[in-house]
């Protein structure tokens, strides 16, 4: 396709500001600019829905309310928290984080997409995201719903659009002077846009349908930790595949090679092949 002049990304960004004048949507991440906060929430919202992480976010800031916080908190109270976003080596990347930015940075968080980037679960576009909502940095990136944003407005009869081409798109439309509220809007339009049939991101040459999680390794890991976790303070569980199997529901070969692992990830500790969490 041609590139777009001038005139229509001034028009592109007219329509996107016009409706979020009208539409704004309200989180507790969007109305604060402490940069801890704002990388909680960016953490949470990967490949998580909005309405599961407003239920876990303030929580989340009441039980580890900045970054030393975190850092110091045993990895079962943090996932504990964490239960039901899963994808739990989230929760565990954010604790390492926090535990990097208090050690290496003074408990301040860097600025830079690049320093960003060397922090544990912190890819290309989460840096990004961050820098651009925690310092309101004119950083490129793209996710779901802005993707479908692009793909709806620049490539209606496209298929298999990959994201190297819509990037330089998302880069001619920022808003510089608030690349902050720009990303809220597009990321807005986004949502509304996922009602239409078909769905604008089925274009995309990244979509893929999610597997399903019941039965899933990822149900049989999440199973295992909440096992381990201890219920009260200071207590640790130590547990064989056996007695995981039996509180998991799975079989046994299937939770002990899913605490296995767990136990080579970090997540776990495993001694005289019982586990615990650690």
């Amino acid at each position: 396709m041609d590139p777009p002049d001038r005139e229509e990304i001034l028009r592109f960004q007219e329509l996107i500001k016009t409706r979020h004048r009208r539409h704004r949507r309200s989180f507790p991440w969007r109305e604060t600019r402490d940069p801890y906060g704002i990388t909680v929430s960016e953490f949470m919202l990967q490949r998580t829905g909005t309405a599961r992480v407003l239920e876990k976010f303030p929580p989340f800031l009441r039980a580890f309310p900045d970054f030393a916080a975190l850092a110091a908190a045993p990895l079962g109270e943090v996932l504990a928290l964490w239960s039901g976003l899963g994808y739990n080596r989230r929760g565990k990347a954010l604790r390492e984080t926090a535990g990097l930015v208090r050690d290496r940075h003074g408990g301040l968080l860097p600025r830079d997409p690049e320093r960003l980037r060397s922090l544990p679960g912190i890819g290309p576009a989460t840096a990004a995201s961050i820098a651009a909502f925690a310092f309101g940095l004119p950083a490129v990136f793209i996710e779901t719903n802005i993707r479908r944003v692009f793909l709806h407005h620049f490539f209606p009869h496209g298929d298999g659009v990959r994201d190297r081409e819509i990037l330089p798109l998302v880069e001619a439309a920022l808003d510089r002077e608030d690349p902050r509220e720009w990303y809220y809007a597009l990321m807005d339009y986004g949502v509304h846009l996922r009602s239409l049939r078909p769905d604008p991101i089925r274009r995309s040459a990244h979509y893929a349908i999610q597997s399903r999680f019941a039965g899933s390794n990822r149900q049989v890991r999440g199973r295992i930790l909440a096992a381990l976790i201890s219920r009260e303070p200071g207590e640790t569980l130590l547990l064989s595949p056996e007695e995981l199997a039996e509180v998991s529901g799975f079989p046994l070969e299937r939770v002990a090679a899913a605490a296995r692992g767990l136990a080579r990830e970090g997540m776990v500790a495993e001694r005289d092949g019982k586990y615990s969490m650690a």
